[in-house]
């Protein structure tokens, strides 16, 4: 089972929905920003996935600045209460697999949680190449 909390207004949530379902997965896809979150629910994914409220925090095109949750002495308990009001804030796509939980971005590190991938070549929506022609993960030099 694949769980993929996702936002569709998203490229990188669009992107890794595209991957798990082109290798054949049918996730359940969590609309989060519909759904909402939980306090129990946010804090096991970021356990799980080995971040903090402060790291989870989506501070682009989000009203994170707005919120002055930016700001030197933030508590994580004060940008966790901010996600429970504002969805939006929980950086996205949080991905769950047998494998492990983790926030998928860039997009293809959700390949590491995958047991299959798409055949290659594979291409992300902006064009980029993530898989050769022999399904080989295709790494950028930094």
């Amino acid at each position: 089972m694949i769980v993929i909390h996702h936002n569709p207004d998203c490229g990188t949530s669009r992107n890794v929905l595209d991957i798990i379902t082109d290798a054949g997965y049918q996730p359940i896809v969590i609309d989060y920003q519909k759904e909402g979150w939980t306090k129990a629910q946010l804090l096991a994914l970021f356990a799980a996935a080995d971040l903090t409220p402060k790291t989870a925090l989506r501070v682009s095109k989000s009203p994170a600045e707005a919120l002055g949750l930016l700001n030197e002495g933030v508590s994580d308990e004060d940008i966790l209460q901010a996600m429970l009001n504002h969805p939006i804030l929980v950086n996205r796509p949080i991905v769950c697999t047998s494998k492990g939980v983790k926030l998928c971005r860039p997009s293809e590190s959700v390949l590491s949680l995958l047991d299959k991938w798409p055949a290659g070549p594979y291409y992300k929506e902006d064009g980029e190449c993530i898989l050769d022609a022999d399904g080989k993960q295709v790494i950028k030099p930094d």
